[in-house]
């Protein structure tokens, strides 16, 4: 089972106030909880002994990696899906333990955005049904042909079908055929509007992808294989909502992603929340990537991913990522 939130709560405040030596008021301001919840949290911890890691369970330990991951790359909350469980399958493990953290971090009234892709889909398959009406969840993204799968408007209208919610989807193509056209559909009253709300939304989900030959681009032809290699070796890494990101978390200024129609990364990055979910391994250089630039406060991701995130930030003495501003 995975953590619970209350457990995870504890055991974060139990982590800031032992090992970083915050006051218990510093505790409470910084998860924002009371002061009389944090003395609480850390009496139970003291209780049931999680204060005292070398005696923590399995449970915890895959906590405290969560602890050591935020206070390496600066993200405010991870969660860690173990992988050496028998009971466990992180394939399918995965899209639970996101879908039930997305639902936590919704508040009443929320704009939510959502992108696309595989993940994405999967975390939508799985959502609970619940009554979020007063939330409005929005495209990221320009929508893709109708034969291809994990389709930026399927994964927004699903999500909003199963919490009730309002959905907003983007009737526009994910790629124009021409940079000037894009520009063009951009300066539309109703594209321009809500691209321009992108940055109002209050939590995100999405994931990172790829820039292999079976990469989501390539599959839906907005790029094909020779013209994504190419933009490997132009510095191209990762892709978030359709556009090709560098190294460093960087928009690529590239003919594709000057013809993309979606939310300018800036955008997304002054989100509060922005929630990321990565499965595959072969997506650790996407994943460093967007965690360099800024794309997630919130992450989810397996135990041995996390463990090399740790030791290639450590290993290149990489700092803290500061939290978007609006």
């Amino acid at each position: 089972m995975p953590i619970r939130n209350t457990d995870q709560i504890m055991h974060k405040a139990a982590w800031l106030y032992y090992s970083h030596g915050l006051r218990q008021d510093e505790v409470a301001q910084k998860l924002g909880i009371s002061r009389a919840s944090v003395a609480t949290y850390l009496r139970r911890a003291r209780e049931t002994g999680i204060v005292n890691i070398s005696t923590s369970t399995e449970l915890f330990t895959d906590d405290v990696l969560a602890r050591e991951l935020e206070d390496a790359t600066g993200v405010t909350t991870a969660w860690i899906v173990p992988e050496d469980r028998q009971a466990m399958d992180p394939t399918a493990e995965m899209p639970v333990l996101a879908a039930s953290v997305f639902l936590e971090l919704i508040n009443k009234g929320d704009r939510v955005g959502v992108a696309w892709g595989r993940t994405v889909y999967h975390i939508a398959d799985v959502m609970p049904f619940a009554d979020l009406r007063g939330v409005t969840v929005v495209q990221l993204c320009g929508n893709l042909g109708a034969p291809y799968s994990y389709r930026p408007d399927q994964c927004t209208t699903e999500i909003a079908r199963r919490l009730n919610a309002e959905g907003i989807n983007f009737y526009a193509p994910l790629v124009l055929s021409s940079e000037r056209l894009a520009e063009e559909l951009r300066g539309e009253p109703v594209i321009r509007e809500q691209l321009s709300t992108i940055a109002d939304c209050h939590l995100a989900l999405y994931s990172v992808g790829g820039i292999e030959d079976d990469s989501h681009l390539v599959k839906c032809g907005a790029l094909s294989a020779d013209e994504m290699h190419r933009m490997g070796e132009e510095g191209a890494v990762g892709v978030i909502a359709g556009q090709l990101i560098d190294g460093d978390g960087q928009w690529v200024n590239c003919a594709h992603n000057r013809r993309c129609i979606s939310a300018d990364l800036g955008s997304i990055r002054a989100i509060e929340k922005r929630m990321l979910v990565v499965q595959e391994d072969s997506k650790f250089e996407p994943l460093m990537a967007a965690l360099k630039g800024g794309f997630a406060s919130h992450l989810v991701v397996t135990t041995s991913m996390a463990r090399r995130v740790i030791d290639r930030w450590r290993r290149d003495g990489l700092g803290r990522v500061q939290a978007a501003t609006a």
